[in-house]
């Protein structure tokens, strides 16, 4: 079915703003989705964007509001198992601190207005705090349809519908009259995400305050409090200071070369991030500073700024800024919750923090090598903030910038910006040794070679043009585009080639093969596509489903490289991803077993349900430990095209006693036939995220307990490459 022309579609790897509500598109970062909604009398339906990762392509699927649960063509479960909702729900200290705090402010019975309500959570602790009279009203606002469709099924098992009015409207939809009878005397909200201000806190309280909410309205929480700290870690300084590291380089390679910087680099916005895995490779530069203060009982501005000097604790230099904030949740003071990292000493109020994967902090990278700074010594932080985010800026951080040289080529407003995973990686020495020495025993005896590089690698098209001064490079580029082409003619002088050698091929892979037929010498890819940074390992299979595609178009003795994909495992000990992740009971009182296999719960699943393969950071996740030597699931053969589906099994010996909770899976990247080169993307290289697949449930292991598990995994990727995994227990 077609989507009506008035819906946009938008960019594959755009992630969109959607104002004055808390958006479940803000929380979904591990699959993009765009939907847009029509509305009838009868009916309401959702036309929902859902990508491919092993194409590229998109397709519009059809939520509509009288689906039943578990129908193939509409079924919600996939959508919402990889939101983070579970997370939140299994936030205990969240979780008990709203219900303090709404018992607390909800003592008769009153108007409650809940913004982006979920599961309904809040709205029927707020009904239950009014004791469920007749003069008390709860209006649970929620714009994403699959969630109001979840939010019915608990409310109708915790008998709450009869006080509760949930509306299938964003808050800005919202009128005084039409919607709902009267003004809302109290507001409860959950709209913050780690940088606080990204899901729409600010214009949602805007709007309400204008539009829905009394003069002087109570609410929870009752105010936000960000505050930062000034760091050194030359682990964070890797993420961003590519030329730094490019410089101490001998490959003859230069991605951010000298006056060209600002054509490459990462966006000027805070990063989430579990800083506490990292602690020990953090030297605290100054204390924690207070920056901003959001009162949710009023309405605040759009604009804020603040400037403040900072004294230096310790000598060094300045590679980040560490933010979090501090949640109020009653107006007396009395309940607070928390994100500060666990080096800040917390208060009795605020309690013990619990690893959640949900709310993080925030980094803010400084610009080139940092700002150094001596014992004593004060630096000028600049502090602002829009309606969405919170920026930074150190006064001497522009002395740090290198000078800019005069470049013939017209650059315009080109700024090409990848994950600050990605420039770690291109600064990494060991990468970038692994990538030449490929690339050059790839191309050796192919003195005047045409290379196809399809993938969105900025650095193997350098690479194959540094190495044969005869080759020529031609790029699909399918995520970055012609900004990936702007950007290699802009840098191409520095490195050293006529633009001639490169072109970008705009039409497609179904064009090439008919411009290029048996005239590629050499297939290559890392293999790295734009926007799946945060997809499944082996959604880079991709390469393989683009390289069977262009078959026809390699020469006789072509070569591919990487020349085989291994997918990669290991039994992991992982206490605190399990409890963020495992199957919901009791929430404050409420029954929630009803959502868990919609929301991914791993545990006690109904027949037949099983939890998805998420992926994650392991090193940001909490307390992790390696119980089995790292095994082989699979091997994929790039040398040849696909044939069918692709099938392993393998049984695990436990090495180390403890207890086992799932398995990390991740993809090895051989890039020569001789097994000489390969690139590893396991949990020892933090710059990867890998895939866990949680067990049924934890199993003890080792000495008395279980010596072994098998794992069997098929993947189809002829379809939509979802990986299997099933285990039993030997």
């Amino acid at each position: 079915m077609s989507p009506p022309l008035s819906l946009l579609l938008l960019p594959k790897t755009f992630i969109p703003f959607l104002p004055f509500r808390s958006s479940p598109l803000t929380r979904r970062l591990r699959s993009f989705v765009s939907a847009r909604t029509m509305t009838s009398q009868s009916n309401q339906r959702v036309f929902q964007l859902r990508q491919d990762p092993l194409t590229g392509t998109s397709e519009w699927i059809v939520i509509d509001e009288n689906d039943q649960a578990g129908a193939q063509a509409t079924s919600t479960d996939g959508l919402l198992a990889t939101t983070s909702y579970l997370d939140m729900l299994n936030d205990t200290r969240r979780n008990r601190a709203y219900r303090l705090a709404i018992e607390k402010t909800i003592t008769e019975p009153c108007h409650v207005l809940d913004i982006g309500a979920g599961t309904g959570l809040l709205s029927m602790m707020a009904a239950r705090a009014m004791g469920g009279t007749c003069d008390s009203m709860v209006t649970a606002c929620e714009s994403y349809l699959p969630m109001v469709k979840l939010m019915r099924k608990v409310m109708h098992k915790n008998g709450m519908t009869k006080n509760i009015n949930l509306i299938n409207k964003r808050s800005d939809e919202l009128e005084v009259g039409s919607d709902i009878a009267s003004r809302a005397d109290v507001l409860v909200s959950e709209i913050l995400d780690s940088e606080l201000l990204g899901e729409g806190l600010i214009p949602s309280l805007q709007h309400a305050h204008d539009m829905l909410l009394v003069d002087n309205p109570k609410s929870v929480p009752y105010r936000a409090t960000t505050y930062c700290q000034l760091v050194e870690s030359t682990f964070l300084c890797n993420m961003h200071d590519l030329q730094s590291n490019e410089a101490r380089m001998s490959d003859g390679v230069r991605l951010a070369p000298p006056g060209l910087e600002s054509l490459f680099g990462i966006k000027s916005q805070q990063y989430s991030m579990h800083v506490d895995a990292i602690e020990n490779e953090i030297k605290l530069l100054s204390e924690p500073v207070k920056i901003f203060e959001f009162d949710f009982w009023k309405r605040p501005e759009s604009n804020g700024e603040l400037d403040v000097h900072i004294e230096a604790i310790n000598e060094g230099s300045i590679h980040a800024i560490i933010s979090w904030w501090v949640l109020q949740l009653d107006s007396e003071g009395t309940i607070f919750y928390s994100t500060a990292p666990r080096w800040i000493e917390s208060n009795s109020e605020i309690g013990a923090r619990d690893w959640c994967d949900h709310w993080k902090q925030c980094v803010w990278l400084t610009p080139g090598a940092g700002v150094s700074i001596s014992k004593g010594e004060k630096v000028h932080l600049h502090a602002a903030h829009t309606c969405t985010n919170i920026v930074y800026n150190l006064k001497n951080t522009q002395s740090l910038t290198h000078e800019m040289t005069h470049s013939s080529f017209s650059t315009g407003d080109l700024q090409l910006t990848l994950p600050p995973e990605r420039l770690a990686i291109y600064g990494d020495s060991i990468y970038r040794q692994s990538i030449f020495e490929a690339t050059r025993n790839a191309l050796q005896g192919k003195s005047h070679a045409q290379c196809l590089v399809i993938d969105d690698s900025l650095l193997l098209p350098l690479m194959a043009l540094h190495i044969s001064k005869g080759s020529r490079v031609i790029s699909l580029s399918p995520g970055l585009e012609e900004n990936a082409a702007r950007y290699l003619e802009a840098i191409a002088d520095s490195n050293g080639f006529s633009k001639d050698r490169f072109e970008y091929f705009r039409e497609g892979k179904a064009k090439f093969t008919e411009a290029y037929p048996s005239k590629t010498d050499l297939l290559i890819g890392e293999p790295y596509y734009y926007g799946l940074e945060s997809g499944l390992p082996w959604q880079n299979l991709r390469f393989w489903k683009d390289r069977t595609l262009l078959d026809s178009v390699l020469s006789k003795d072509a070569v591919v490289m990487p020349y085989k994909g291994v997918l990669r495992g290991c039994a992991m000990y992982l206490p605190d991803l399990w409890k963020s992740r495992c199957c919901l009971g009791d929430v404050e009182g409420f029954d929630h077993a009803l959502v868990n296999t919609t929301l991914g719960g791993c545990g006690d699943l109904p027949s037949g349900k099983d939890s998805p393969c998420l992926p994650f950071f392991i090193w940001q996740c909490g307390e992790t430990m390696k119980l089995s030597k790292e095994f082989t699931v699979m091997e994929f053969d790039f040398s040849k095209p696909i044939t069918g589906p692709c099938s392993g099994e393998v049984q695990i010996e436990f090495i180390k006693p403890g207890v086992c909770h799932g398995i990390a899976l991740w993809m090895d990247w051989v890039m020569d036939k001789e097994n000489s080169i390969v690139i590893s993307t396991g949990p020892d290289e933090r710059y990867w995220k890998q895939g866990v697949k949680l067990l049924g449930k934890p199993v003890t292991v080792g000495v008395e307990g279980l010596s072994s598990i098998e794992i069997k995994a098929s993947l189809d990727l002829s379809s939509n490459g979802e990986l299997i995994i099933t285990h039993t227990l030997c």
